[in-house]
């Protein structure tokens, strides 16, 4: 059997005691971090155990061993132990990305890695609920990202998990990283699952983004760097010329560092713009501007008037403007809870100058 196995029989007391004892001896496996925090089913363990060749549960300090990997072919390995872990009312969907780059990193980390996001988001909801994995190739530049704590440029492959839970708060949120901190009640968690995922992150030289609003959910994006390496594959490059304009935009985002940020790069793009952080104040200035507006980029959560609501708002004032949505959500989490339809123009935050650039144009036409 798995060691520690017997602890799941044990009643909650024996469990905390247990608990504590591995703590208080430098010990912070992830597995037992998920296993005593959230009654992950003893053959899930077992599992993940044969997998791992017994390195998710070993006591022992353990190196990592890292391999060049397809993160799709890891991610794809896991879904069936995943879906088990969640329970059949909470729905999984898995969306793996194209031509996805290599990375270099120990598979077993990453299987730990999607335990704990998976179990947090299984956590956060009442019962039912969706949680979506996604994948895909992100080119990170000084731009946008240079707004992100421990952030370093170039290319990345993107792990998303997104949950449509009961979401955080601003307060919360620097503190999901913290050993031991957590909102659950008592005998409810560890606090030592997202401290877990961070220190994987940061050993294989990532970094992590999070989105979340109170009753909305939560994304995380997990950044791992591409690897480079002889006698794989070589997808061409997809180079997206960085062109701008002279149209007049108007942007709505209650998030004022990400106002001015985003203005700014509007404004390095060449347009005109117009920058409101309040939807009262973003309606005042269409209706005292005189000149036409070619484009609303708006915020798509936001406390008084959700983007969509707000371009029919200053569409009947504007007559032929266009709209682009953003989050920190993904698209598919905001089709999915209905606050916007498919098809319609989307970019999700935190984004590239390069992005932003063709995303403006695509929605201008």
């Amino acid at each position: 059997g798995i060691p520690g196995a017997d602890l799941f029989t044990n009643d909650s007391v024996s469990v905390a005691k247990d608990l504590e004892l591995l703590r208080v001896n430098g010990v912070t496996t992830p597995i037992y971090t998920v296993a005593l925090g959230s009654n992950v089913d003893v053959d899930v363990l077992t599992t993940l155990a044969r997998k791992s060749g017994g390195r998710y549960l070993s006591v022992d300090s353990v190196e990592a061993i890292p391999e060049v990997l397809d993160l799709n072919d890891i991610v794809m390995g896991m879904i069936k132990m995943l879906q088990r872990l969640i329970g059949e009312n909470i729905n999984l969907i898995w969306m793996p990305g194209t031509k996805l780059w290599s990375v270099k990193v120990d598979p077993s980390q990453i299987d730990q890695l999607l335990v704990n996001l998976v179990v947090n988001a299984r956590d956060a909801m009442d019962k039912r609920g969706k949680i979506i994995i996604e994948t895909s190739n992100k080119r990170c530049d000084d731009a946008y990202y240079s707004s992100l704590p421990e952030w370093v440029p170039g290319e990345y492959v993107l792990l998303t998990v997104s949950d449509n839970g009961c979401g955080m708060g601003k307060e919360i949120l620097p503190n999901i990283f913290e050993p031991f901190f957590t909102t659950k009640d008592v005998g409810q968690g560890t606090g030592l699952g997202l401290a877990t995922v961070y220190g994987i992150v940061k050993q294989n030289n990532g970094f992590i983004n999070v989105y979340s609003e109170p009753g909305q959910g939560t994304t995380f994006r997990i950044y791992l760097p591409r690897c480079h390496s002889e006698g794989l594959e070589a997808f061409p490059e997809e180079e997206m010329e960085t062109k701008g304009g002279t149209e007049t935009i108007l942007i709505v985002e209650d998030e004022e560092s990400v106002l001015k940020l985003s203005k700014d790069m509007l404004e390095m793009l060449g347009y005109k713009v117009l920058a409101a952080n309040k939807i009262e104040e973003a309606l005042q200035l269409v209706r005292e501007y005189d000149e036409p507006i070619d484009l609303l980029l708006t915020d798509v959560v936001m406390p008084d008037m959700n983007g969509k609501e707000l371009s029919e708002r200053v569409t009947a004032l504007k007559p032929g403007l266009k709209s682009l949505y953003m989050s920190g959500y993904t698209a598919d989490v905001i089709t999915r809870q209905g606050i916007l339809e498919e098809g319609v123009h989307f970019i999700s935050k935190p984004f590239s100058l390069r992005a932003l650039a063709a995303k403006i144009r695509e929605a201008l036409g």
